[in-house]
């Protein structure tokens, strides 16, 4: 009687058993959008069914769908670690790879925290190291591509990134599931965005117009990827501010901007706001640009987070309340340039070490095993390649640590030179004022000094100074004090009370911050040789000149002439 009434319940309703299997409950969902939270009712049925059954693959897959549809970074985060843990103890090493990338790609794109992204993308590439899933390997490979990218290994990230075209390519003609065919195409966009990313770095705009033309006419009028259609009208935006269409590249980055800024993606923002900034400078239209400039500042002040190219933002911001003699707004923004070199320095610092160490030595390590099973005889070459690597690494290390050095000590030289064209009243010798008249408690006679001697000697000197006669060559403690009319020992006694130095450092510092300051304000002076900065400020040799410059600045002339360079032509280029 039993199995007779079961079988006519099960013939009434066929589908039964079905309705609340993983498909069908996902099937309720998935057509969604991104960060549509609608989702959730019937997502939090398909995840209690998964832990019901303790099912680790079916729950990980929730939790990732948790990731997708949540609309807030911080639920994303949660949704990730959420995954990863179960990734964990289904000792699955392809579902725990997938849950490192999924929280290294939150990481990146959802923060724009470079530093947690790459520990995770590595961790994914250990876990997926000998992965079957090709899908898996090639997003993981994208995403090292990002971070090579970011630190400028444009010629590496292209690599990856044309690796990952030619796989997302091929998938996309196979017969697949609409919601496969998706993901691949979105791949595909994405690492087509990214070399393109690429060239304009490199600045070959042929290349980045090319590319971006292939990428918009693919996409089309699909609304399936309005995401990545934003990111192509950026590339052509910038594409035409390099190419001096001011008006076009405006048009094309305001047209990028409100997917962008819908999906918070705040990088790619940042980058239209200060491209349309400049654009509108190419136009001559200061107000517009600096208040484009400040909407990137802004967003540096919400998220901490700006791109290396971005730096320039601030310096425009900086001169120009310069120029117009806010002092108070050229500090902020002096502040906020500081405060990004040092997020930026400290990012490279880390993510460089960091990817060299364990992925690109990895790599080679791993190819290095292959070629030994191989063939015996390719041992000797592995070694010098390794060993070339690590000779590479220490030595990009140090040109990384030096150059960042040099750069403090050239941004803080700079702001001496200022403060010192700011109040041209200043001592170039000791930073401190040159008085017309001794105070009072200076007037008390000195041993053997007769009185009227110091104000004599102090006023002589201020002329001296002001005429720099301190260039001439061969300029000693007797001969200045015969030329000052006065004895050798009081002109000694004078200039270490009065100017807090001995004779020889004292005459030094005349004469380089001299030469500093006519390198700084005079273009043509940057052309001359070590040689002829030497002559001019009467020091016997180039080596001598050279030491005293790197005792009295911190830098030696090489690299200040390099740097002044440098900072010039981006003013030039604006």
């Amino acid at each position: 009687m039993y199995l007779l009434v079961l079988l006519i319940f099960n013939i009434a309703h066929p589908h039964s058993k079905d309705e609340n299997s993983y498909e069908k409950l996902r099937g309720r969902y998935e057509n969604y959008k991104e960060n549509d939270e609608r989702a959730f009712p019937y997502l939090n049925q398909y995840i209690h069914k998964a832990k019901d059954e303790s099912n680790y693959p079916m729950l990980v897959q929730g939790y990732k769908d948790g990731v997708f549809y949540s609309s807030s970074k911080e639920n994303k985060l949660k949704y990730a670690d959420s995954t990863k843990w179960v990734a964990h103890l289904s000792e699955d090493k392809d579902l725990i790879s997938t849950a490192y990338l999924g929280k290294g790609i939150v990481y990146y794109f959802n923060y724009k925290k470079y530093k947690p992204a790459l520990d995770e993308y590595l961790k994914a590439y250990e876990y997926a190291e000998k992965t079957k899933n090709e899908y898996l390997k090639y997003k993981i490979i994208y995403h090292l591509g990002v971070v090579k990218s970011y630190l400028g290994y444009y010629d590496d990230a292209l690599a990856h990134f044309e690796e990952c075209i030619t796989y997302f390519q091929s998938k996309i003609k196979q017969n697949l599931h609409p919601n496969e065919v998706f993901n691949n195409k979105r791949g595909y966009f994405n690492s087509l965005h990214q070399m393109i990313v690429c060239y304009i770095n490199m600045k070959d705009y042929q290349k980045v117009d090319s590319l971006t033309l292939v990428g918009l006419d693919q996409i089309g009028t699909a609304d399936d990827f309005l995401q990545e259609k934003s990111y192509f009208l950026k590339c052509r935006g910038v594409s035409y501010f390099h190419q001096k269409k001011y008006k076009e590249a405006i048009e094309s980055l305001n047209a990028s901007l409100p997917k962008i800024i819908r999906n918070d993606d705040f990088a790619w923002a940042s980058v239209d706001y200060f491209y349309i900034g400049k654009s509108y400078l190419g136009l001559l239209n200061e107000k517009m640009g600096i208040s484009n400039f400040k909407k990137v500042d802004s967003i540096f002040q919400k998220h901490e987070f700006i791109l290396p190219e971005l730096r320039e933002n601030y310096e425009l911001l900086i001169n120009y309340y310069k120029k117009e003699n806010d002092p108070k707004q050229e500090l902020f923004y002096t502040k906020q340039l500081l405060k990004a070199d040092s997020l930026i320095s400290k990012d490279f610092s880390y993510l460089s070490s960091k990817i060299h160490k364990e992925y690109d030595t990895k790599t080679l390590l791993n190819e290095k095993e292959k070629l030994e099973k191989e063939k015996s005889s390719g041992i000797f070459i592995i070694k010098s390649l390794v060993a070339v690597m690590i000779v590479l690494l220490v030595l990009l290390s140090i040109r990384l640590t030096r150059e960042r050095n040099i750069q403090k000590k050239y941004n803080l030289l700079e702001e001496k030179i200022r403060m010192q064209q700011d109040n041209p009243i200043e001592e170039i010798a000791n930073d401190t004022a040159i008085p017309d008249e001794v105070p009072e408690l200076s007037r008390e006679k000195k041993p053997g000094m007769p009185e009227g001697v110091v104000d004599d000697i102090l006023k002589k000197l201020k002329i001296f100074e002001e005429k720099k006669l301190f260039n001439q060559k061969g300029l000693t403690l007797n001969k200045l004090a015969s030329k000052l009319g006065t004895n050798a020992h009081y002109l000694s006694q004078v200039i270490n009370e009065y100017k807090g130095t001995n004779f020889n450092k004292y005459l030094g510092e005349l004469r380089i911050n001299y030469i500093t300051q006519q390198l700084y304000s005079n273009k043509v002076y940057l052309s001359y040789t070590i040689e002829s900065y030497a002559e001019e400020c009467g020091i016997a040799s180039r080596q001598n000149f050279s030491d005293l410059f790197y005792e009295i600045n911190g830098i030696r002339p090489k690299d200040f002439i390099r740097k002044r360079k440098n900072e010039l032509e981006k003013l030039e280029s604006v």
